[in-house]
């Protein structure tokens, strides 16, 4: 018996159509920055899961003034 699981499907994008770079030039929607969004298509699923499981979940909205 194998202990092979099946992978996770790919993360298409964490775009919620909201798209605008706050001060820190994080988008105010998904919270990835103008490079991580240009850089998405290229990226391999592990990066993508990674970043949206590790890394922009950490990424909070700025202030509002």
């Amino acid at each position: 018996m194998s202990n092979d699981r099946p992978s996770p499907p790919a993360p298409l994008t964490p775009c919620i159509q909201i798209c605008r770079l706050d001060a820190r030039g994080y988008c105010i929607g998904c919270r990835r920055t103008g490079e991580e969004i240009g850089r998405w298509s290229a990226l391999d699923d592990a990066e993508r899961w990674r970043l949206m499981r590790d890394v922009l979940p950490l990424r909070t909205p700025a202030e509002q003034p």
